[in-house]
């Protein structure tokens, strides 16, 4: 049996080449049947017609309840079609708008509400849309951790949010990159003041606001009041949050995981290389499986191990030979990877 962490992705991880998704990996019709019947209740767009159209739209499947629900309903399709004969989940854990999936894949919220709780919240930050992100590596290309390249960049980041009228803070800590967010002078003195990198960064995220920072304080009063506390419950799995703490089924309230998830959820930086190192050093998983859409968030848990050091990994080389002899990661978004991990996908 191998011992596995789930991650579930955030906003951007739907594109051009995920539609479909749903069509060929979901696999259950009764309960996607479900999912739809709450779409419909809510008036949104059902998601059979976003993931089976013909092209990609960012107007309309890059809009936030439409982003989020195809997102959540990916991952929690992906979830279900582990091969649990073969697969043991210990734990939950997910990148930013990924949180509501993962509250859904351990139990601590029904897949209708979940759906609900993502759709909500994807479509109260665009209709707010406060701000923008972008996105900065600290690490080189062998994935070289350096710690004071990450400290200056935070300080230059902290040297603009004190200007007048500018607004910056970190957003994700995501693996070998920094998602910074703020308003657009905030940003723009960012972007002119460090070099641009080989990779184009750095590199501003079409149709993000200024997600986890004080700036969605408005959105956070919103949620809470359209999403109350009996949304949630008691969870199947433990969850790992964007701070790194662990939340073990039994040890804490709906109201807990109701203030956490619509509060500093919301407003305060998540820091996900900090939950994929708490996830492998309290889990000590044998895999960490990336469910999808796509295959981006693979990079940045892979980054992240390698800041914890896990089995002793260094760098890019490292992860490489370590994936090579004993296999650490599995991205659902990679068909190869896929097959290693589920039962088989719908005919």
């Amino acid at each position: 049996m191998t011992v596995a962490v789930l991650v579930c992705p955030g906003r951007g991880s739907y594109g051009a080449e995920e539609l479909g998704w749903l069509g060929r990996h979901f696999p259950d019709a009764g309960l996607l049947a479900r999912l739809e019947a709450r779409r419909a209740a809510m008036g949104h767009e059902a998601l059979a017609d976003l993931d089976g159209a013909a092209r990609f739209s960012r107007r309309r499947h890059g809009r936030g309840e439409n982003a989020s629900a195809l997102i959540y309903a990916a991952t929690l399709g992906d979830f279900l079609a582990l091969d649990r004969a073969r697969i043991e989940v210990a734990a939950v854990t997910g990148n930013s708008m990924g949180w509501y999936s993962a509250l859904a894949c351990a139990g601590a919220v029904t897949p209708e509400d979940g759906l609900t709780i993502a759709a909500t919240m994807g479509g109260l930050l665009d209709r707010a849309m406060i701000g923008g992100q972008l996105v900065y590596p600290w690490m080189d290309a062998d994935w070289t951790p350096d710690p004071s390249r990450k400290a200056a960049l935070l300080d230059l980041v902290a040297g603009i949010a004190a200007r007048p009228g500018h607004s910056l803070a970190l957003s994700i800590d995501l693996g070998g990159y920094l998602v910074l967010a703020g308003n657009e002078t905030g940003l723009a003195a960012f972007a002119a003041a460090v070099p641009r990198s080989a990779g184009g960064h750095p590199l501003r995220l079409a149709g993000h606001a200024a997600f986890h920072t004080p700036l969605q304080a408005p959105v956070a009063a919103e949620g809470r009041a359209a999403l109350g506390p009996a949304l949630f419950g008691r969870p199947r799995l433990p969850l790992v949050d964007g701070r790194g703490h662990v939340w073990w089924p039994g040890t804490f309230t709906a109201a807990d995981l109701h203030a956490y998830t619509l509060g500093h959820q919301v407003t305060e930086p998540y820091d996900f290389t900090a939950a994929i190192r708490s996830a492998a050093r309290e889990f000590a998983p044998d895999l960490f499986i990336v469910a999808g859409p796509g295959a981006t968030l693979g990079g940045p848990v892979a980054q992240a191990l390698v800041c914890a050091r896990w089995r002793g990994m260094t760098g890019r080389a490292g992860f490489r030979a370590e994936q090579a002899r004993r296999p650490l990661l599995a991205a659902m978004g990679d068909p190869d990877q896929r097959r290693t991990v589920t039962r088989g996908d719908r005919p």
